[in-house]
């Protein structure tokens, strides 16, 4: 068993509150679990800052290939995003004998 955790820390566009940042945030989200239900997904960090956002994947799967192509995909997803830049991704890895 293998588990997957993906950080993507976001410049988000032009964003004066946190309530335009929850209005950018949470459609990235809602897009992210409908196009990989088998995920978890959820802004992690940078709750307070208003022009940045910290969003985790997680996935568990069988093989650490599965992993690391679902996660892929999902930054892929994220980062197409035109009201938003990606600054960083970083993906981790684990396994049952971590």
């Amino acid at each position: 068993m293998y588990v997957g955790a993906l950080t993507l820390d976001l410049l988000l566009g032009d964003v004066r509150s946190l309530k335009q940042k929850r209005s950018v945030v949470r459609p990235i989200l809602a897009e992210v679990q409908r196009r990989f239900p088998a995920v978890a997904v959820a802004e992690t960090g940078d709750n307070d800052l208003h022009r940045r956002a910290e969003i985790g994947v997680a996935v568990v799967a069988g093989t650490a290939a599965n992993c690391t192509e679902v996660l892929g995909k999902c930054e892929n997803l994220v980062a197409g995003r035109p009201e938003i830049e990606l600054l960083s991704a970083r993906q981790r890895l684990f396994n049952d004998e971590d």
